[in-house]
């Protein structure tokens, strides 16, 4: 009778376990099975988050491009090393003095931080109010003219501009936009088109704004009877020629695209000037743009960002790999002194190494994962999300069903915090990682990654969809 008792709770408690395995990987297997799925690259991991036991594992050690799930580990490495309070800071100052009628008789100095969110449309307060406040605080100083220049000290950073593995078919639009020493306003720009009737019909680019000098666009975008934008912008960082081919819906008086700034601090610049003349103080020199000035300065005023926290919500929920870009450089800039995408990679790597992580057989070549060349398996990311966990900012900033990156997702199987991970997609790329917490209140760390698939991301989303509610319902 006793062991006939035991058999019992056995089969009660590991029996209905084994059963609910064996479903999920039926279903795993079933989805692998269909024509688009069955040639793909797919590696999958689930694990509990407190024992760390495997519940699954597919190709768990494969390595696979991760596309924006590659803001995971740029996000949390950072968050981890400079800590969610840190703020990057731009700093107004000046050289020589001013006399008393307001004259300064030096130059006006912007030194870069290397600010992301500096006029970011993600932080309305910070968008263009930023630059009348600038003004403000230049006029408060008692400058009324300056007889030097308009100095940009933009040496927190190196030359490169965007990484060399970006593809010539994103880096002309707004998520191409790498990071700038000055990036300002999200780094993009806006073409407005208007349209004629007819589908196939020549458009007409109609304004730009802001305003940047010099910029040449050369339009081939035609109309397409449809709602969708299709037109995409060529073109790379310090060249102002733009080719936009593509099609756009016919018929719209106006029609807007967003593409990538070439020169931001040129943008700042020009933008800051305006201001200052809008609060009657005036620059008789030229910009200039230095690095590392060793001139004694005297400090006007100190523009801080949002917290790393509140960027890093951003980041995650709206997949901005501009920020990505800045947090990877900015762990170089404070470790070292330069931002420098490969020097940040190195610590990066040498963090995770130091927190018992097998960093030594992934790649990366950004933060942000645009780069086709990046390279991370299953394992890695639950491993990483599983030590993670504890970050609390980092935790918060991943956005549920129903927010950013998920708002397709069922919010009635997948309510509030059930699910809260990170995708990413690009041609033929699908990723998911992050938490997911069952009905019976397991917390599981998990990572799905699906490379050269057919068919459409649309149908794919609703598949890796219906395996998250059937881990929820089962484990």
């Amino acid at each position: 009778m006793r062991a006939l008792y035991f058999s019992l709770l056995f089969l009660l408690f590991f029996g209905g376990h084994i059963i609910a395995q064996n479903n999920f990987e039926s279903s795993v297997e079933q989805l692998l099975q269909q024509d688009d799925y069955k040639n793909a690259s797919v590696g999958m991991n689930v694990i509990e988050l407190e024992s760390g036991k495997t519940i699954f594992s597919l190709n768990s050690d494969k390595l696979l491009i991760p596309a924006s799930t590659m803001k995971l580990i740029t996000s949390g490495t950072t968050l981890e090393i400079l800590g969610a309070d840190y703020r990057f800071k731009t700093q107004i100052s000046y050289t020589g003095k001013i006399d008393k009628y307001g004259v300064l008789d030096g130059d006006l100095i912007l030194t870069a931080g290397a600010d992301p969110a500096l006029g970011s449309e993600y932080f309305q307060d910070h968008y263009f109010e930023f630059l009348k406040n600038w003004a403000k605080q230049v006029k408060e100083s008692g400058i009324k003219k300056v007889n030097g220049e308009l100095i940009l000290d933009d040496g927190i950073y190196d030359s490169e501009r965007i990484p060399e593995s970006w593809i010539w078919g994103d880096i002309g639009n707004y998520y191409g936009a790498g990071p700038d020493a000055f990036t300002v306003f999200d780094n993009l720009f806006r073409i407005t088109f208007s349209s004629p009737k007819k589908e196939g019909r020549q458009t007409k680019v109609i304004q730009t704004y802001p305003k940047i000098g010099g910029l040449e666009i050369e339009n081939e975008v035609l109309t397409a009877d449809n709602n969708s934008d299709n037109a995409y912008v060529f073109g790379g960082p310090f060249d102002k020629h733009r080719i936009i081919r593509g099609t756009i819906p016919r018929n719209r008086r106006a029609f807007t695209i967003k593409a990538s700034i070439p020169e931001p601090s040129e943008v700042l610049a020009e933008s800051f000037r305006q201001q200052l003349r809008e609060k009657g103080v005036f620059i008789d020199g030229e910009t200039r743009f230095e690095k590392n000035l060793s001139k004694n300065t005297t400090l006007i005023y100190t523009q801080e960002s949002p917290t790393l926290a509140e960027i890093t919500e951003v980041l995650n929920h709206e997949s901005v790999n501009l920020f990505a870009e800045h947090f990877l450089k900015q762990i170089a800039v404070e470790k070292s002194g330069l931002g420098n995408r490969n020097d940040a990679i190195e610590l990066e790597k040498e963090y995770w190494k130091n927190r018992g992580l097998d960093i030594e057989n992934i790649f990366i070549e950004d933060g942000s994962g645009l780069s086709h060349f990046n390279a991370v398996s299953p394992a890695f990311f639950t491993q990483f999300l599983k030590v993670m966990a504890t970050n609390e900012a980092f935790v918060e900033s991943l956005p549920v069903a129903g927010e950013g990156t998920f708002k397709r997702f069922d919010t009635k199987q997948l309510p509030g915090k059930t699910l809260q991970a990170k995708s990413g997609s690009m041609t033929r790329v699908r990723c998911y990682s992050g938490y997911l917490t069952t009905n019976n209140g397991n917390k599981l760390v998990f990572s799905f990654m699906f490379n050269h698939f057919g068919g459409s991301h649309s149908t794919l989303i609703k598949e890796i969809e219906q395996l998250f509610i059937q881990l929820k319902q089962n484990y």
